[in-house]
């Protein structure tokens, strides 16, 4: 008899029974007595979550099984930590690695890298945009290495932005991109997704990016797929133009062949107010035809650029500098006084798209000693305060804070968002960052979407306002991002997945900061799980740095 087949069978099974942890191992951690919702969109059941090994280990009845810790959450809600889908926080989590404003409001996880991502950077082109960030990378697998480095709160992923390889190639000349250059952007995408990037993500509204032709953008999109990644596009125009913007990210998915996210869909524009059904129907036609469209929603009804977007595209080539250098040109700012209040063709005009004009707009951050009373007030508050005429207020302002003013701009409607919301393929994307009222961005007034969003959700759009079942919002911001980047292991309650954990109470959670005051942490989100390490307990960040990066599928 051949005595290895009577042994490989045994040996196998003791390999088996060696991967299981006896029932007599401890648990790390057991979430005792809650309401668990599995992100997926089932209603949610009374179980109880045992995590080992930063995994969920069990989900089941384990009132008597062993563990280091347990607590206790009857009457709370216990959901998948919240995966940010559109998260600014690329360069604030290396000055703000607790991620105070994000993690406090359950988010466990932030994909980056919108237009202009961390990488590709070429040797000293200057800082981040955040006070006290050395860049010390020229890569984005530079950037993740960094991170890893450094460690923060929660988990990191991102994409490569096309804004950032167009102006690695072409530096800020406004031209368009030559075929060789064309191949020079394709090889940097191809090794931002080997070193790890979820795929190609696009800001169209300004230059550089607004210099790519569908077919460049195809072109590039095409290179993401080959390495299993989506196309996610901030449209070129959320306005009078939304309509062909919105089929262009459909072009641009039917001629690469890849899945779709749209940014923060929205009608950004009064006078189209009302029309978000056409949109919606437009990406449902496309769906039904079987092309993966979907898009991100964040919910309010003002969204956040730059004073600097005022300006017409042309007056932005050669960068910052030319710019400033032409606003103190006579004849040319009257030139563009005239396009800012008139608009040009296929050009998306903040100004004209508030309805309300100056005072649709509030101004965040101010440096300028004369400006510094303004910030977090209209900018119809300071053109009255000064005198004369608004539009040369605003270029003179401009030149005092050296050519960037962040701004929130209102525009647009409550019901259209609502009703963006609540589509099947739209999840949640704060298009806020990582900041805090105490540390070095406390000084800024940012958007409340970096302190509210998600509470927001859970709060007002489903327990108040019933727009959406509380499961269904869960799966929005949970296995529906997951889904959309093809992580695997995070974004459900599943055993064998990372304890990524958001335990709330549906009764209380509540957004709290405000566009007055924005500086405000959320309420309602006693505990947060990163990885098995408890980062908020009893509401209060306990220093933990758990999080990681996360890595594309096509990373070697």
């Amino acid at each position: 008899m051949n005595m290895t087949r009577r042994i490989v069978p045994v040996v196998l099974l003791l390999c088996s029974a060696c991967s299981y942890p006896s029932p007599d191992v401890p648990y790390d951690l057991i979430l005792s007595g809650g309401q668990v919702l599995d992100g997926d969109g089932h209603p949610a059941i009374y179980t109880d979550v045992g995590i080992r090994g930063g995994k969920i280990a069990k989900l089941g009845d384990l009132s008597t099984a062993p563990a280091h810790r347990r607590i206790q959450v009857p009457g709370l809600t216990v959901a998948p930590g919240f995966i940010d889908m559109h998260n600014h926080s690329d360069f604030t989590i290396l000055v703000e690695p607790k991620a105070e404003s994000m993690i406090r409001q359950g988010v466990t996880t932030m994909i980056l890298g919108e237009g202009g991502s961390a990488g590709p950077r070429r040797p000293g082109a200057g800082g981040g945009r955040a006070e006290g960030v050395a860049v010390d990378w020229t890569t984005l697998g530079g950037y993740f290495a960094r991170l890893e480095r450094q460690h923060m709160a929660t988990n990191i992923a991102s994409y490569v932005g096309e804004g950032q390889v167009w102006s690695y190639v072409k530096g800020e000349v406004q031209s368009p991109a030559a075929e060789g250059e064309l191949e020079e952007m394709k090889k940097l995408i191809a090794q931002a997704m080997q070193e790890g990037a979820m795929g190609l993500s696009t800001s169209l509204l300004m230059p550089p990016s607004s210099l790519a032709t569908t077919q460049n953008l195809i072109e590039l999109a095409k290179v993401a797929k080959q390495y299993g990644g989506i196309y996610s596009s901030h449209i070129r125009d959320e306005g009078e133009g939304v309509f062909r913007s919105v089929q262009e990210a459909i072009d641009v998915g039917k001629g690469a062949q890849i899945p779709v996210d749209v940014i923060h869909l929205k009608i950004a524009h009064k006078k189209l107010w009302g029309r978000m059904n056409e949109v919606v129907a437009m990406i449902q036609k496309v769906r039904a035809q079987g092309y993966n469209i979907q898009a991100n929603v964040y919910p309010y009804t003002a969204g956040q650029n730059n004073l600097s977007a005022i300006i017409p595209p042309w007056a932005h080539d050669g960068g910052r500098e030319k710019m400033l250098e032409r606003l103190r040109d006579p004849k040319l700012r009257e030139r563009m006084r005239k396009e800012i209040l008139t608009g040009l063709p296929n050009w998306y005009n903040h100004y004209l798209a508030t309805g309300d004009g100056w005072a649709g707009m509030l101004l965040v951050s101010l440096r300028h000693e004369r400006n510094k009373p303004f910030q977090g007030k209209r900018m119809s508050e300071l053109i009255a305060a000064r005198g004369g005429d608004p539009v040369h207020v605003l270029f003179d302002v401009l030149l005092e804070e050296n050519g960037s003013v962040p701004t929130v701009y209102f525009h647009h409607s409550e019901p259209d968002m609502q009703f963006a919301l609540k589509q099947p393929w739209t999840s949640i994307g704060s298009d806020g960052s990582a900041v805090s009222p105490d540390g070095p961005t406390g000084r800024s007034h940012p958007h409340p979407r970096y302190y509210g969003t998600f509470p927001r959700v859970l709060g007002r759009y489903v327990r108040e306002l019933r727009v959406l079942a509380l499961p269904d919002a869960v799966k929005k911001m949970t296995s529906m991002n997951a889904d959309k980047l093809g992580i695997r292991d995070r974004g459900r309650l599943k055993e064998g997945n990372w304890a990524d954990i958001t335990v709330f109470d549906p009764e209380t959670i509540a957004d709290r900061a405000t566009f007055e005051k924005p500086h405000q942490y959320a309420v309602g989100i006693p505990y947060v799980i990163v990885n098995g390490a408890v980062t908020i307990e009893n509401g209060r960040h306990t220093g933990a740095m758990a999080g990681r990066v996360i890595y594309g599928p096509g990373k070697r």
